[in-house]
């Protein structure tokens, strides 16, 4: 009988990667460390064993491919291994264009996690959100070991105009929710929005920090404060993060000289930095809130960790997510990459970003979720907060250390209207459909309108609204039950109003007009009035 193969053995791939890993990138970048070059030489008999001496002929790249992020998990959650292709792909969402669904993910336990949905991108407008897991990509099973993050980009993108299907796990249900997305251009801009609130405030939204952000920022802000803008409010909820420079320099528009904005510190000196104001920022007077949520990470805790820390901004929301790693790119020589970590970030009190990771890969992917099952997003009293990490702000505020940054002011997350007639048009994606159909229907009449604002003075009524919408989900399979409906009115009509409006006008007119019942924000005008002259900010 011939003896099986034994490839999928898990001591092989694992070796072959040990040897990759640890003995081409390491020996190649700290070849005249002694005991890493005895290593490497051992490795690589390792390998050279395996390639001539092995039973049956070996794929070695396709082994090595499969292997390297298993060696790498074993490091902490951030360190990450990308194919050549997977690099091009992770470089085009921070530099340009592309073509796809508009999503970001990471794998999860051999399972595609959404971690980002694009504002105005192919799967926002189906209905798919943060949180979702992929389990079907066009019927076929999208789990697993097999499934890389390079496998999955290239499922996911394609020509615009082509179709793709998704089968997705959300939290709040057992049923597999099914998709239909049609790919196209995904919108590069990372401030979806800027406007005044009042006459004295202006908003903006930032999704992300892009190699533009800083440039796109500072237009926003200079023609807000052309409107009269002498406050501010930066929402940065959901926004995972990108180029730290990004985040640094703005920062910097607020601060005066020579104070700290962040620093990291390594295991070796040589990645051991410190970056200070300047000086030159040009809204040092501004008073501002910005606003966090437990998907803000990265970059994102950076701008609000020097603003918290040098009182120059109230901090709103909830915690954030916990990401304070620094990672360097290292080149391999076929192209691929590793996203090696190799220090963390420190806020300028001195608080260290970055979550506990020590309970392993698992449980630190499931922390958003035991967050919510502890109730930490509804109530104060349930926040993590580690009170053994005091540190002080610049005029001697407390804040707490341990991971992510503790806002200033809490907001619960607000379950006002939300029913389950609600969560089943949420999950079925009928508010974004039905919101596609009214303007296809209506598009003539609706392209001849000026702005957002003429369109919510000639929409329909909210009972009409509500009723016809009513119709269309009873027609797509949710049942009318009409005294959750009367619950969730308000919360149907604003969606469906901002929805429509984005359609028509874009980003822009979304999201004033969702923003109107935004607790969250609410909460950062108010917070702004007590503090009036109270910047920098003293308690």
């Amino acid at each position: 009988m011939k003896p099986k193969s034994t490839h999928q053995h898990i001591w092989l791939p694992l070796a072959i990667a040990v040897a990759v890993v640890v003995g081409i990138f390491i020996g190649r970048h700290f070849a005249s460390n002694k005991p890493v070059a005895e290593n490497d030489r051992k490795l690589n008999a390792i390998l050279n064993l395996i390639a001539n001496d092995y039973v049956d002929t070996t794929n070695l790249h396709d082994l090595i491919e499969l292997s390297i992020p298993e060696i790498l998990s074993q490091l902490d959650p951030h360190t990450n291994y990308f194919s050549a292709d997977e690099l091009k792909a992770a470089t085009d969402d921070l530099n340009g264009s592309f073509s796809g669904i508009g999503i970001s993910f990471v794998m999860m336990n051999d399972t595609i996690g959404v971690v980002e949905v694009i504002p105005g991108g192919p799967s926002e407008k189906v209905g798919i959100m943060p949180g979702d897991k992929i389990i079907l990509i066009d019927d076929s099973v999208a789990t697993g070991p097999k499934m890389s993050s390079g496998e999955v980009m290239k499922r996911l993108r394609g020509d615009k105009g082509t179709k793709v299907k998704l089968g997705i796990k959300r939290q709040n249900t057992r049923k597999t929710l099914n998709f239909t997305v049609t790919r196209g251009d995904i919108p590069v801009n990372t401030v979806d929005a800027y406007y005044m609130i009042d006459k004295n405030t202006g908003y903006l939204k930032i999704n992300q920090f892009g190699r533009h952000t800083y440039d796109e920022f500072i237009t926003a802000m200079a023609s807000l404060q052309d409107e009269g803008a002498k406050r501010y409010i930066i929402d940065l909820r959901g926004n995972g993060g990108g180029f730290m420079e990004m985040a640094v320099l703005m920062v910097n528009e607020f601060l005066p000289a020579d104070q700290s904005i962040v620093y990291t510190k390594g295991r070796y000196k040589r990645d051991d930095s410190e970056v200070w104001s300047d000086g030159n920022g040009s809204f040092q007077d501004a008073e501002v809130a910005v606003l966090i949520d437990e998907f803000s990470a990265s970059a994102s805790e950076i701008f609000a960790g020097a603003m918290q820390d040098n009182d120059r901004g109230l901090i709103v929301g909830c915690r954030s997510f916990g990401k304070g790693l620094v990672q360097k790119e290292f080149i391999l020589p076929d192209s691929s990459a590793i996203r090696l970590t190799t220090a963390r970030y420190y806020t300028p009190s001195g608080r260290c970003i970055q979550k506990d990771y020590k309970e392993g890969i698992l449980d630190y992917e499931k922390e958003l979720v035991f967050r919510y099952t502890n109730g930490e997003l509804y109530s104060q009293d349930s926040m993590k907060i580690d009170k053994s990490q005091v540190f002080k702000t610049l005029h001697g505020r407390t804040v707490y250390g341990g991971g992510g940054i503790v806002p200033d002011v809490f907001v619960p997350r607000d379950t006002s209207g939300i029913t389950n007639y609600y969560i089943d048009v949420i999950n079925a994606g009928l508010l974004q459909r039905y919101a596609f159909n009214y303007c296809n229907n209506n598009r003539s009449s609706l392209n001849k309108m000026e702005d957002y604002m003429q369109f919510l003075r000639t929409a329909p009524s909210d009972e009409a609204l509500t009723k016809d919408f009513a119709d269309y989900a009873a027609a797509n399979g949710v049942v009318p039950r009409w005294y959750y409906i009367n619950q969730s009115r308000e919360l149907i009509v604003t969606n469906l109003k901002a929805l429509i409006a984005r359609d028509i006008f874009g980003s822009e007119a979304y999201y004033p007009i969702v923003n109107r019942n935004d607790k969250t924000l609410q909460t950062a005008l108010k917070a702004l009035n007590k503090h009036k002259a109270a910047f920098p900010i003293t308690d």
